[in-house]
Formats: structure tokens, C-alpha cells, sequence
């Protein structure tokens, strides 16, 4: 059995800052692997290995830090 919860969250005007600041930063980190991700299985599309792996961008991320 699958189960949910729902949580309604009433942040403040700083809270709500602070959050779309988290968010933009999660969407530029997703979009930049995403091309890197496309850009890697377009230049190695005749290899075994096609693609990366998420544990591949993982590892990258830790670098750029």
C-alpha cells in the first residue's frame, strides 16, 4: 500500500526568497548535466558506454564544488 501526506506550506516573505533561490539553483544544477548528459550520448553514440550514469554526474558535481 502506497501511502501520502500533503503539506501546506505558508512561508514568509524571507522564507519565500530563500526558496526560490534553492529552486533556481536545483534547476540550473538539473539543466546543466541534462546538456551534459545529451551532449555525451550524441559524441559517443557508436560506444558501448552511450551515456552517463547518475552516479557519473554525481561524481562531477563533487568536482565543480
Amino acid at each position: 500500500m502506497i501511502k501520502a501526506l500533503k503539506v501546506r506550506l505558508y512561508p514568509n516573505e524571507a522564507q519565500t526568497v530563500l526558496l526560490e533561490k534553492h529552486f533556481g539553483s536545483c534547476r540550473f544544477v538539473w539543466n546543466y548535466f541534462l546538456e551534459i548528459r545529451n551532449r555525451y550520448h550524441a559524441d559517443h553514440r557508436n560506444e558501448e558506454k552511450k551515456g552517463l550514469t547518475a552516479f557519473d554526474t554525481m561524481k562531477m558535481l563533487t568536482v565543480f564544488v
